[in-house]
C-alpha cells in the first residue's frame, strides 16, 4: 500500500489488493472520500491490501456491482489515529446504503453545442499557439473543465486589466459588452471571440429593440456574466428584471415602447410566468422572433422533468455557478423530488441515497459526460445499478468554430 503522506491523513482505497487474485474496483470511493473531507479529514488515494496492512489500522469490504465484485476501504496509520474514527464512520454511512439501484439517466444532458465549441476553441488555441494564452472569465461555468484547460496552459481572468498587452484573449462562451470589446481593440489584444451563437442572437435583439427606441426588460439574473453582456449593448435603455415580483414594479418611460428579452439559461416556465406579468401590465410589449432560452436549456429542463416523477432523488451534475444547472434542481423539486447540484461523484451525499432505490440523474450543459459516467460508476459501487436512459428528444445542433480558427495552418 502506499505510504499515507501526513499524519491524520486517511487513504481511500480505489483499488483493494486481493493476494493470489485480481484487484477489486473500488468505483464509490470518491464517496466515502466526499464524506472525509466534509468532517475535516484530509485523504489520499491509492490501493488498500484487503487483508490489511502492518502498521495501518484498516478496514475494506467487497459489494457486488452491476460488472463484478466492488469495494470499499479505508486506511490510517497506527499510532496516529486522528481520523480513524471519522473514516470509520464514513465507510459505514456508505455501506449502510449500499443496495441494487435503478439510475433513470436524462436525455439530452452534458455538453450543449456552444459549450463544445467554447472548449474546442480554447484547445484549439492551445494546440497552436502553446500557452500561455487569457480567457476573460471561465470559458464555460464547470470547474474540472477550467481546471482541465488551466493545467493545459489557459489563464483564467476576471478582467482586461488583467492581461499582458498584445496577449492572446478568449472571451467565454457567456458573451462580453461591447465596452469590452472596446478595450481590447484599444489595448492591441488578439481577440478570439468564443461566444454562444445563440447569445449573440441575444446581444443583436437588444441592439435592435433599443434602436427602434423601446425600453427592453431584460428577465435574468443581474451579475450572471451574460446579462452583464447583453445589457452592456443598451445600458441606458435596458431594465434586469430577475423575476415575477420585480416585474409587477418595474417602471417605464413609456408604456407603449416596451420589449423583452430573456437569459438563455433560465428555467422556461419561471421565465414565461415573468412574461406574462409583464404582458398583463404593458398589452403593447414585444419579444423576440424566437425564444431566447437555448434549445439545450429547454431539452435538459424537458428530461429532468420527465425522470422526476420516477425518482426517489434526482442528482445533477454541475457546478454552482452554472445556471442552467441550477434550474434542473430547481424544476426537479418542483415536482416534489428531493434533488442535488453535485460537481462529482465526491458531492453525493449517503444520506441522500438512504430511501432511494431510483435515482434520476442528469447534467447542466457545461458538465463532463465523463463526470455523469463517474457517478453511475460510484453508485454501482454501492451495490449495482440498472440504467436506464430516458430521451426526450436528439440533439443534433453543431456550431462552427471562429473564422480565424477555420484557416488551415494558422
Amino acid at each position: 500500500m502506499a505510504l499515507i503522506p501526513a499524519p491524520g491523513t486517511v487513504l481511500v482505497a480505489d483499488e483493494l489488493i486481493v493476494p493470489g487474485g485480481s484487484p477489486i474496483r473500488c468505483p464509490a470511493a470518491g464517496v466515502v472520500e466526499g464524506e472525509l473531507r466534509r468532517r475535516g479529514v484530509p485523504t489520499v488515494r491509492g490501493p488498500l491490501g484487503h487483508q490489511g496492512d502492518p502498521g495501518f489500522d484498516s478496514l475494506a469490504v467487497t459489494l457486488s456491482g452491476s460488472k463484478g465484485p466492488a469495494g470499499l476501504g479505508v486506511a490510517a496509520a497506527r499510532g496516529d489515529l486522528t481520523g480513524w474514527p471519522a473514516a470509520r464512520d464514513a465507510l459505514g454511512a456508505c455501506l449502510a446504503v449500499a443496495r441494487p439501484r435503478i439510475v433513470l439517466l436524462a436525455a439530452p444532458r452534458s455538453f450543449c453545442a456552444g459549450v463544445e465549441r467554447a472548449i474546442e476553441i480554447v484547445a484549439e488555441v492551445l494546440r497552436r499557439r502553446g500557452g500561455p494564452i487569457y480567457v476573460r472569465k471561465q470559458i464555460v461555468h464547470n470547474a474540472h473543465v477550467v481546471a482541465d484547460l488551466a493545467a493545459r496552459g489557459a489563464v483564467f481572468v476576471e478582467e482586461l486589466a488583467e492581461v499582458p498587452d498584445g496577449a492572446t484573449v478568449v472571451f467565454s462562451a457567456h458573451g462580453v459588452s461591447p465596452a469590452v470589446r472596446e478595450e481590447a481593440a484599444r489595448r492591441g489584444l488578439d481577440v478570439i471571440d468564443a461566444t454562444c451563437p445563440l447569445v449573440t442572437k441575444v446581444h443583436a435583439e437588444a441592439r435592435r429593440f433599443a434602436g427602434r427606441g423601446d425600453t427592453v426588460l431584460l428577465i435574468g439574473h443581474e451579475g450572471h456574466e451574460e446579462v452583464e453582456g447583453t445589457y452592456g449593448e443598451a445600458p441606458r435603455e435596458t431594465i434586469v428584471v430577475a423575476d415575477a415580483a420585480e416585474a409587477a414594479r418595474v417602471s417605464v418611460p413609456d408604456p407603449a415602447r416596451v420589449s423583452y428579452l430573456t437569459q438563455t439559461t433560465l428555467a422556461v416556465d419561471e421565465a414565461q410566468e415573468v412574461v406574462d406579468v409583464l404582458r398583463d401590465r404593458f398589452p403593447k410589449l414585444r419579444g423576440p422572433g424566437t425564444d431566447d432560452i437555448c434549445y439545450a436549456t429547454t431539452n435538459r429542463q424537458q428530461a429532468v422533468a420527465a425522470i422526476a416523477r420516477e425518482s426517489d432523488v434526482v442528482l445533477v451534475v454541475g457546478s454552482a455557478n452554472s445556471s442552467n444547472s441550477m434550474r434542473m434542481v430547481e424544476l426537479a423539486r418542483r415536482h416534489d423530488t428531493p434533488s442535488h447540484l453535485i460537481d462529482d461523484a465526491a458531492d453525493i451525499r449517503p444520506e441522500w441515497l438512504a430511501r432511494a432505490g431510483v435515482v434520476g440523474l442528469s447534467a447542466g450543459a457545461s458538465a463532463p459526460p465523463y463526470l455523469v459516467d463517474a457517478v453511475v460508476a460510484a453508485l454501482d459501487g454501492l451495490g449495482g445499478v440498472t440504467a436506464d436512459e430516458r430521451e426526450v428528444t436528439h440533439e443534433t445542433i453543431r456550431f462552427t468554430l471562429p473564422a480565424a480558427l477555420r484557416v488551415r495552418g494558422q
